[in-house]
């Protein structure tokens, strides 16, 4: 069977059942189990300074009334830094980059901010459309602009993300199948191949921890602008 470059981002199945849902929930197995003590050992101490450098984080731009996202930001943080840096193993499959699943998330989380808005300060949340000063002329074509600009939100955390990933798992794809192709007719070229290949894995670990960043700092953004 003759596989593509794009086949590594099809989802595996078993039976014929989608096996993506398995892949999401493998993470959280990696985790220690609840105990009745905060800190059992060096791991459990690491897991809860690395919980609170995230949540610190996440939380310095927003007030008091945007504490309350706490939890579901730093939890979406980890569900999303450990996804990415298991899909960089060999033989795994990466989740986020399915366009479906990062939109699943990205749209609601996004909704709930602008909902959040439209309900304790509506008229605040309505001002950003038509900013103070703005020439009557230009009033309806800055509707037009300010609204796609907030409608699309969602799509470009979606897309962001999966093309970011996508990107990255191709070119490791790419030059270590050019490593294997020249170890056998240039051994010196394989090896100079080879080392580019282990500065872009060095690369895409750092790539998997921005993107995760950046998609949870983007909607505390969103929140800030809500609250």
């Amino acid at each position: 069977m003759n596989l593509t470059l794009f086949d590594q981002f099809s989802s595996p199945q078993l039976l014929g059942i989608p096996l993506i849902l398995l892949s999401t929930l493998f993470p959280a197995l990696l985790l220690p189990s609840p105990n009745n003590r905060w800190i059992t050992n060096r791991l459990s101490a690491l897991q809860l300074w690395l919980f609170q450098l995230i949540t610190k984080q996440l939380m310095m731009p927003l007030n008091k009334a945007g504490h309350n996202w706490a939890l579901i930001l730093s939890s979406l943080m980890t569900f999303l830094l450990l996804i990415n840096l298991l899909g960089l193993l060999p033989y795994t499959f990466t989740p986020t980059t399915q366009l479906s699943m990062n939109m699943a998330l990205a749209f609601p989380l996004w909704l709930a901010t602008l909902l959040t808005g439209l309900r304790n300060q509506p008229s605040i949340s309505l001002a950003h459309i038509l900013p103070e000063g703005t020439p009557t002329p230009l009033i309806p074509a800055l509707i037009l602009i300010e609204t796609t600009s907030l409608l699309i939100r969602p799509l470009a955390l979606g897309v962001r993300l999966t093309a970011n990933l996508t990107a990255g798992h191709l070119l490791i794809q790419l030059i270590s199948t050019a490593t294997m192709a020249l170890l056998s007719i240039m051994p010196t070229i394989s090896i100079l191949t080879m080392l580019i290949l282990l500065l872009l894995t060095i690369l895409e670990l750092a790539v998997a921890m921005i993107q995760a960043y950046v998609f949870v700092l983007l909607l505390s953004l969103y929140l800030q602008e809500n609250i």
